[in-house]
């Protein structure tokens, strides 16, 4: 494959004729996907870990519910940044509460942490209380008896 310009080469390299394979030579790509091509989801769970498991937890997630695990990539490398801006012990509390919440997005994430809600403690919520709250119209088992 030869890419020409002013019938000039520019760039070549080898066809692939694997059906549905791609090829793709790094210098060739644009710096931005240059970037990701440097990240693997082993190196993305273990930068996640690095952090703590509820990151690490959110990493997988978003590796694993793509169709392909490089969709995943521009997410977890968001989550990245909110580690540079909020630090790693907010980031791991926030992931921790978005698991909790069974929210595992960036955006869940980056909402926690710009409300601050991973620095406030996690309140311990009565699950029966929850589903069936005191109310004047709720009558209990021994009504029906």
């Amino acid at each position: 494959v030869e890419c020409l310009y002013d019938n000039q080469r520019v760039a070549s390299h080898v066809r692939d004729v694997r059906r549905g394979e791609r090829t793709a030579v790094i210098e060739h790509m644009p710096k931005a996907h240059q970037a990701h091509e440097q990240w693997t989801p082993d190196k993305l769970l273990s930068w996640g870990l690095s952090i703590g498991q509820a990151t690490r937890d959110v990493v997988q997630h978003q590796l694993s519910n793509k169709p392909h695990p490089e969709m995943g990539y521009r997410t977890c490398l968001g989550l990245l940044s909110l580690a540079r801006k909020y630090g790693n012990d907010r980031l791991e509390a926030a992931c921790a509460r978005a698991i909790a919440i069974d929210s595992l997005t960036r955006k869940s994430v980056l909402s926690i942490l710009s409300a601050g809600l991973d620095q406030l403690p996690h309140a311990e919520v009565d699950s029966t209380h929850a589903l069936f709250p005191d109310h004047a119209n709720v009558r209990g088992s021994k009504y029906y008896h």
